[in-house]
């Protein structure tokens, strides 16, 4: 787990979103293979085991193959430009290395992805029943199946996306999230983009 994915790392519990502090134990360079990371807020600790952070188990939904390559995902999310980081839910992790070679210098985290995917250097690896990751902390996220048709997994994944930017998922996209704009939807896969202010009668 690369150290400075802490800073935009949340606790699973359901309390207000707030920082963990990372205790640890062995580093390769700037990744943390072995440690812990705990929460002020609530005392909860989980476990970085073979530099997996590991929140809990993922959702019990059913392997699904991914319907976009790691190319027509990076296409999608149009990033561009260095630095900061994108995140890669369930099968959208599957192809994270065409991903990378894509969006040269910016970090990526595999969020429950599948058992193959071992965290790499420009990969992260996080395994979690709830989305981890802070609001607005992400230049872009792709959503794999399964988690791109679920309400509470496109929400929370929509706040994690900086405003401007865009979400990629792989679901029906039925009753989108407010906060995305959508952008286009084909062969079962969404692209929208986090809107920069809210709309009239959202929360």
């Amino acid at each position: 787990m690369f150290i400075e994915l802490t800073d935009v790392l949340r606790c699973p519990a359901d309390h207000e979103e707030g920082y963990l502090v990372l205790l640890p134990d062995a580093m390769a360079g700037r990744d943390v293979t072995a440690g812990r990371l705990g929460c002020p807020a609530c005392g909860a600790e989980y476990a970085v085991r073979d530099g997996v952070a590991e929140f809990g188990a993922p959702p019990g939904w059913p392997t699904e193959p991914p319907r976009l390559d790691g190319t027509g995902v990076a296409a999608l999310l149009g990033l561009e430009g260095p630095g900061g980081f994108a995140a890669l839910v369930g099968g959208a992790a599957a192809d994270w290395q065409a991903v990378a070679a894509a969006a040269e210098g910016v970090h990526l985290v595999g969020v429950n992805p599948p058992e193959a995917v071992r965290p790499a250097p420009g990969l992260s690896v996080v395994r979690s029943p709830v989305f981890p990751l802070r609001q607005r902390s992400l230049r872009g996220i792709a959503l794999g199946p399964g988690y791109g048709s679920d309400p509470a997994w496109v929400a929370a994944a929509a706040g994690a996306v900086l405003p401007g930017l865009r979400g990629v998922g792989e679901g029906s996209g039925e009753g989108p999230e407010r906060s995305l704009e959508p952008l286009g939807a084909a062969g079962g896969a969404w692209v929208a983009r986090r809107r920069r202010q809210s709309p009239p009668g959202s929360a």
